[in-house]
């Protein structure tokens, strides 16, 4: 028996599903169902356009009762899907799953069966892409509402955290995204031309401007017919018949359908010219219907479009606005999409009423078969909307690059603000692993690092006093004298403290005089020479301090005592620092 898939397409059902089908409708996953496995078993999904799409589940390479149970958890979800986008990939991505699920040693009859090893396994099979990690999260959310699957090792596996890869996609560079943009400008402004010149002869034509039998006439002729069909009257093997030929100057697709039409690329220019002004990706362009013009205009007749914006991931819809005020506005734009796709508009929905989509235009071979119907929504001669075989056509013809993906996330992180998502989304996924964003960011970050070490050097200031002479009293240390170790960073039992003798520079009982100079000058020069050698992080952790407490100290005595003093170092002073440096002298 020979039923309908997921995509649209025939396939053998190899002896399920005899008889008719059992339509399950999209209900909660706990409800009764009256199911016979014998049959085949099929959940219809309404999209928010009341479109409606089966998925035969009796297709998936698994037994009855798990296809049953996958069924009735993917029927539950479909309440809250808007798009048939969603529901087709959830589809395959439960076909994949048992896919992997057959061709275990133990396949599971029903999702009772499912081990924790098994999910285990699949996990460490899909682990390494983005897009099955996709996959991996998007069942396991789905499992994860079977009561039978709500706890135990099964369900720790399924909630298992799923981080994103870092991404590979990199925006465009100005030059790089500003060639893509001009090469779109170029190609769909010569087609709106086109359609422009030959509109306005076809209203003349209508208005009787042109005598019969004249050839404007008889352009005008072919023209009404070409907006009214798609095309130009042939013979039956396909030639233009002579007397349009005549009319229209030849047969080629220039002189024929595409005076009133686009084609794939001039659309797909037209795709990508939106999406470089608006920052809109690819399949909220697919599906855009056609934006209204506000009832009123204001004073300077700019009409301000309303613009409905539809994403099927959150079946989330909004509203953008964007008034045409002039040459460079982004309402431009929107009119000049407008008078360029009206004629495929009108076609598509004298063919099908109530189509509504902006994106329209003719294809060169209609009466060829669509490879992927599922992706394509074809009304006669007319195709709705693009995909991402448009884009990669894109590419191979202009040698550009597929523009949509790196061309929205180029928009997005020169904009700076979100486009159709969230803050966070904006810095967690288009911002922070942009390549081209990290390569600019590394000298600010650098630069920002070093003020705000320079900042922090400058904070840590000497706290040990100036005096003129020695005190007898106070204690000598290695690097200053201690009048109170009571009141030191770290006093110990019997008058010690414990804190190094780097740490005296920061104790307010420490006393520094004229004697101190020459070991604390050799002690700073000994610093600026580690700080040479050893990683920042390194020196911030262990000499910096140290180091900025010296250079308050310099600053203090002045550059003629300072320089006075290093004429005064010793023998002794040089091993003194130089065992405060390898930490051979402690307190």
């Amino acid at each position: 028996m020979t039923t309908t898939d997921t995509e649209g397409s025939n396939v053998k059902n190899e002896g399920r599903g005899r008889g008719r089908k059992a339509v399950l409708p999209p209900t909660d996953y706990n409800a009764p169902q009256v199911l016979d496995p014998l049959t085949g078993l099929v959940v219809r999904h309404r999209d928010r356009d009341g479109h409606e799409r089966d998925f035969d589940f009796s297709t998936l390479p698994a037994a009855a009762p798990l296809q049953r149970s996958l069924a009735v958890l993917f029927a539950a979800r479909t309440h809250g899907w808007g798009s048939h986008e969603t529901s087709k990939g959830c589809f395959r991505y439960l076909h994949a799953f048992a896919t992997f699920a057959s061709q275990r040693a133990r396949p599971p009859g029903d999702l009772d069966e499912l081990t924790a090893a098994a999910v285990k396994a699949w996990w460490e099979q899909q682990k390494h892409t983005s897009g099955r990690r996709e996959v991996f999260r998007s069942v396991a959310s789905l499992l994860r509402d079977d009561p039978r699957l709500q706890a135990g090792p099964v369900f720790e596996e399924l909630a298992r955290r799923v981080p994103d890869l870092p991404s590979k996609v990199e925006s465009y560079a100005p030059a790089e995204f500003d060639q893509i943009r001009l090469e779109a400008r170029r190609v769909f402004r010569a087609a709106l031309l086109r359609i422009e010149q030959n509109a306005h002869h076809l209203e003349s034509w209508h208005r009787g401007a042109f005598a019969p039998g004249t050839p404007d006439w008889a352009l005008g002729e072919a023209l009404d017919l070409i907006a009214r069909t798609g095309d130009i009257p042939r013979y039956k093997r396909g030639e233009v018949k002579i007397r349009y030929r005549r009319a229209v100057g030849g047969r080629s697709a220039e002189m024929t359908w595409k005076r009133l039409f686009l084609d794939r690329m001039e659309a797909t220019a037209l795709g990508v010219l939106l999406m470089a002004q608006f920052g809109w990706n690819l399949t909220v362009i697919n599906v855009m219907p056609t934006p209204k013009a506000a009832p009123d205009p204001g004073s300077d007749g700019q009409p301000t479009y309303r613009i409905p914006i539809r994403k099927h991931k959150g079946d989330r819809s909004e509203t953008e606005s964007a008034t045409d005020a002039g040459a460079d506005s982004p309402g431009r734009l929107i009119t000049q999409a407008l008078q360029a796709t009206r004629f495929a508009r009108a076609l598509a929905h004298n063919l099908a009423p109530g189509t509504d989509r902006l994106l329209a235009w003719r294809a060169h071979c209609p009466q060829r078969a669509i490879e992927n119907p599922a992706r394509r929504t074809a009304i006669g001669p007319i195709r709705l909307g693009l995909n991402d075989d448009d884009a990669a056509g894109w590419k191979k013809r202009t040698g550009t690059g597929s523009p949509f993906q790196r061309g929205r996330r180029t928009v997005v992180v020169d904009r700076g603000e979100p486009s159709q998502h969230t803050r966070d989304t904006h810095e967690r996924r288009y911002v922070l692993p942009d390549q081209r964003v990290q390569r600019q960011a590394a000298p600010i970050v650098a630069a920002g690092a070093a003020a705000a070490l320079e900042h922090a050097r400058k904070t840590v200031s000497l706290a040990a006093q100036l005096s003129q002479e020695r005190d007898p009293s106070h204690q000598e240390t290695a690097t200053t004298d201690c009048s109170s170790t009571e009141q030191g960073p770290a006093p110990l039992p019997g008058g010690c403290c414990g804190a190094s003798y780097l740490a005296c520079l920061g104790c307010e009982s420490a006393r520094i005089h004229a004697d101190h100079h020459p070991r604390l000058v050799q002690l700073h020069q000994a610093l600026t020479n580690v700080r040479s050698v050893l990683p920042a992080p390194v020196w911030v952790r262990d000499w910096s301090d140290a180091h900025a407490r010296l250079e308050d100290l310099r600053g203090k005595v002045g550059a003629g005592a300072w320089g006075r003093a290093r004429g005064r170092i010793t023998t002794a002073d040089r091993e003194i620092v130089d065992d405060l440096l390898s930490g051979d002298l402690n307190p």
